[in-house]
């Protein structure tokens, strides 16, 4: 039988406050007068829900929005009419010299987040006939910085991350299943979250995901290793687990609902330090690791692009540049150093 730190202690889990499961708290904007920014703030995000933006996107521009309205509330900045474009550069500095607590600034691409926010505010605020202009219109962003992605993980090194969750316990046999379909279909953390039980079809190993990134369905190959665990997951562990008959996730928590994202990316992160294979990452680390080592053993870039379910090829593209395998390989193949030529 599992330990108290196992599947039993589930009855505790299930006994705390609503309140302390782990989810984000509802990130509401200020408070506002009709006609003031706060307010019109609310306005614009309920136009982006009847336009059919993501959650994810509307919840993005609500972080973004709310820093903003923060900011100006300091400065007496209630209206529409009041912000100009110098001050709007005047918040851009701000966030250039904002620092972290720990000491690090905001990365660029957060930084350009929240100025393409307030650009595309001010904008519907202009069509909306609120003000009779645009100051965000000739606003110039921060350069856009190009990286790479985190190098993949090695064949071992996901092995042994993989391998973290004790499968004796019915619980970590849902860990070990969720992992697996993390690395066989390369599925976002949110995609994840949101899988239902009809999504999986064991009969032709496939994943239905339904409304991914920019509201798009997809079909993915489930591997033959992630559906031995994920059947073994379905008949073992999710009756015990699901309190609700009416419930469709397929990954529940120990209190018998679907899981929040950002607790996955904690879990996984988790297991990533437990496994010390001297990394950090999270859920992306893993769906990273999947695209490379497909592209590595052969597959056309085309197909990553599918399975990772990216609009631009130029966006998949980026794992070939983090695939240093083939260039190795071809380095070995062809510079003089290495096949015994005379430079």
């Amino acid at each position: 039988m599992p330990g108290k730190k196992g599947y039993q202690a589930t009855r505790k889990l299930r006994e705390r406050d609503q309140g302390k499961r782990g989810g984000n708290a509802a990130n509401e904007l200020p408070a506002g007068v009709p006609g003031s920014l706060a307010h019109e703030a609310g306005r614009y995000l309920l136009s982006l829900a009847v336009r059919n933006y993501t959650p994810d996107t509307i919840e993005g521009r609500r972080d973004a929005l709310k820093v903003f309205l923060l900011w100006a509330h300091g400065r007496d900045l209630q209206l529409p009419a009041a912000i100009t474009k110098a001050i709007l550069e005047s918040y851009q500095r701000h966030l250039w010299r904002w620092r972290k607590k720990n000491g690090k600034p905001l990365g660029i691409s957060t930084q350009r987040g929240r100025l393409g926010t307030l650009r595309d505010f001010f904008s519907w605020l202009t069509k909306s006939n609120l003000i009779p202009a645009n100051p965000a219109s000739e606003l110039e962003m921060p350069r856009q910085e190009k990286r790479l992605p985190r190098e993949a993980l090695g064949i071992q090194q996901i092995a042994a991350v993989i391998n973290i969750p004790d499968i004796g316990d019915p619980l970590g046999r849902r860990d070990r299943a969720m992992l697996e379909l993390l690395y066989s279909a390369g599925l976002r953390r949110s995609e994840l979250a949101r899988l239902e039980i009809h999504d999986l079809n064991r009969e032709r190993q496939t994943l239905h995901i339904r409304q991914g990134k920019c509201h798009k369905d997809r079909v993915v190959p489930v591997g033959s290793r992630a559906l031995q665990w994920l059947e073994r997951y379905l008949d073992e562990v999710r009756p015990r687990l699901a309190l609700d008959a009416s419930q469709r996730a397929l990954f529940l928590t120990s209190y018998g609902e679907s899981f929040n994202p950002d607790v996955l990316s904690r879990m996984v992160s988790k297991w990533i330090k437990q496994a010390d294979i001297g990394r950090p990452g999270s859920c992306h680390l893993i769906r990273a690791t999947c695209a490379t080592h497909m592209l590595e053993g052969g597959a056309d870039i085309r197909f990553i692009q599918q399975l990772l379910g990216h609009e631009k090829l130029e966006t998949t593209a980026i794992y070939t540049q983090v695939s240093i395998e083939q260039l190795k390989a071809v380095h070995g193949r062809t510079h003089p150093a290495e096949t015994g030529k005379k430079a």
